[in-house]
């Protein structure tokens, strides 16, 4: 195989113009021998001030790089070579590439929403009566108003219900769907945004606007009724219209709204850090039909609304005067307040179950032989200790999560940062482990809003917590607290002890705890000795049984 041979010159007077520097030597390649038909030609003229290796029939000076034939091609090849201009960096110029395609969707997408026609609200008929008083209503009908101030006060409590259900869902619920949600369906078509979930986001915002029309838009037909009877003494049938949408469809449309609502507002936090939804939100918002409402005022205003049903319909049955109706009423209020504490109830079921999903994939349970050092498993036994613990423990439907925090552990050469996790029936001890390569980086993500601080801060650097060791259960657990005078020799403020005891009685581990504060300390001793208190009065209470016999002793 020929050999080449490419010197590395130190004179810089005796470079020729045209030479290349090969990045593996860092020296110079003669423009001579760049070329294919001059390749095999020697260095006669340029020598080094260093000693002279003779051969016969080659020329070898030291530094001098020997390669063959096609890898010469390949480090003569004009991407290889540093010259001033291939010295910069190229990814730049790549992000540049980029930067500039992102630039051109942005554009089209600007130019999409260009496109959006939005319908105008002031179509609809009861849209200019939503801020009138009833008295105005009166006048502009000529309607007299009637005699008995009782009728009158009713007749204004029903109209309160309507003109807030008109404002509600013109400038709320119609808003929503006419110019959000309808612009993003649009720009779908359009092959925008297409993996925006509108139901993460807006949930059964179309049925609930759909109920919402139809409620008002009976409410609108009784009231138009009374107004262009001829009779004074007719009254308005509002009865029926509540009986039909408060025992049916509205509330329960509203529930399913709002179970959805606090995972929207996590969706909608997360889809903000897109350029591409920024676009669309900042152009929605700046619809003059907004009203200056940003999208997340908007989201929350159904939970509103079902919480004021039942103070609208107390204000109906206070003013009402007979007997019939307020009977019908007030049950119809109570139907409204039952599916609200429903609805409670769900929403903290549905929470509680969110946050245990999220603690799944904080938590992190090490195997036993990474756990305790002191057991030995061979690698063809450890299949048999597979562990499902997150799976089985951490399960929403079979306990509940009391209290949380950070605290300091201290062990015999070090202080280590550790979280606790209180159960209504057991103590789980993790350490807090963080990622630092991940610190500062720009997809750090949303976190979940029902964890604490310290474990967002946790995640957004990457971060978990393991496990240190078995759970701790309540009843098998002891909190003390320490003379604060003998533990400031250590070092130690705020110092409490926790106890694992086995069921003899022994103590088989021991964590000497840190609170950053006194008020932090004595608030878990607290937590956790209610917690004790309670998980040792449910035992208790399902080992009683229904029929004792006399002859049976306690202590068995």
């Amino acid at each position: 195989m020929d050999l080449q041979i490419f010197s590395r010159w130190q004179n810089k007077e005796m470079y020729k113009k045209g030479d290349k520097i090969i990045p593996a030597t860092m020296g110079l390649v003669p423009s001579n021998l760049t070329s294919p038909g001059q390749r095999n030609s020697g260095f006669y003229e340029h020598r080094r001030s260093s000693v002279v290796l003779n051969l016969p029939g080659l020329e070898v000076f030291p530094g001098d790089l020997l390669v063959s034939d096609g890898a010469a091609d390949y480090l003569c090849h004009p991407l290889l070579l540093l010259n001033s201009e291939s010295k910069k960096p190229r990814w730049p110029f790549s992000k540049r590439g980029v930067g500039r395609d992102k630039h051109k969707h942005m554009s089209y997408l600007e130019n999409c929403l260009s496109s959006v026609k939005i319908t105008d609200f002031r179509g609809y008929e009861f849209h200019s009566l939503k801020d009138k008083t009833w008295n105005e209503v009166m006048e502009t009908h000529q309607k007299l108003p009637t005699d008995q101030s009782d009728l009158r006060k009713q007749q204004e409590a029903v109209w309160e219900l309507f003109t807030s259900e008109c404002t509600y869902f013109l400038d709320h619920l119609l808003v929503l769907k006419m110019i959000f949600l309808n612009t993003l369906k649009y720009l779908q078509t359009y092959e925008y945004l297409l993996d925006v979930d509108l139901w993460r986001l807006f949930a059964n915002l179309e049925e609930l606007s759909q109920t919402s029309f139809g409620f008002v838009s009976s409410l609108f037909a009784i009231i138009k009724d009374y107004l262009d009877a001829s009779e004074t003494t007719a009254s308005m049938d509002f009865i029926s219209v509540l009986t039909k949408y408060f025992r049916g469809s509205l509330c329960q449309s509203h529930q399913t709204y709002c179970l959805n609502y606090s995972a929207a507002i996590f969706y909608l936090e997360s889809l903000k850090q897109r350029d591409d939804f920024g676009i669309y939100l900042k152009w929605c918002e700046q619809n003059e039909q907004c009203r200056r409402l940003r999208l997340p005022e908007l989201l929350v205003a159904p939970l509103h609304r079902l919480t004021r049903y039942p103070l609208l319909l107390k204000n109906i049955w206070k003013r009402s005067t007979d007997s019939t109706e307020k009977i019908m009423i007030y049950s119809i209020k109570e139907k409204v307040e039952k599916s609200i504490r429903d609805l409670e109830g769900k929403v903290k079921w549905l929470d509680n179950f969110q946050k245990f999903l999220y603690l799944q994939e904080i938590i992190v349970w090490p195997p036993l032989w990474d756990r305790d050092k002191r057991f030995f498993i061979p690698e063809c036994l450890k299949h048999i200790f597979k562990e499902r613990m997150a799976e089985n423990i951490l399960s929403p439907t079979n306990r509940h999560l009391l209290y949380e925090g950070k605290l300091t552990l201290a062990e015999s050469a070090r202080f280590l940062d550790v979280y606790l996790f209180l159960f209504d029936d057991f103590l789980l001890v993790t350490k807090t482990k963080r990622n630092k390569k991940k610190v500062g980086g720009s997809d750090t993500g949303v976190m979940c809003p029902l964890l604490t601080p310290e474990l967002q801060t946790v995640i957004k650097e990457g971060g978990s917590c393991t496990v240190l060791d078995q759970p701790i259960p309540l009843d098998r657990l002891a909190v003390r607290s320490l003379d604060p005078v003998p533990m400031s020799v250590f070092g130690l403020r705020n110092a409490f002890l926790i106890q694992h005891e086995n069921r003899y009685r022994q103590c088989i581990a021991a964590f000497l705890l840190q609170a950053p504060t006194e008020h932090i300390k004595k608030t878990w001793m607290t937590q956790i000795t209610a917690a004790i208190s309670c998980f040792t009065k449910s035992q208790e209470t399902k080992k009683i049984p229904l029929f004792t016999s006399p002859g049976e002793s306690s202590e068995i």
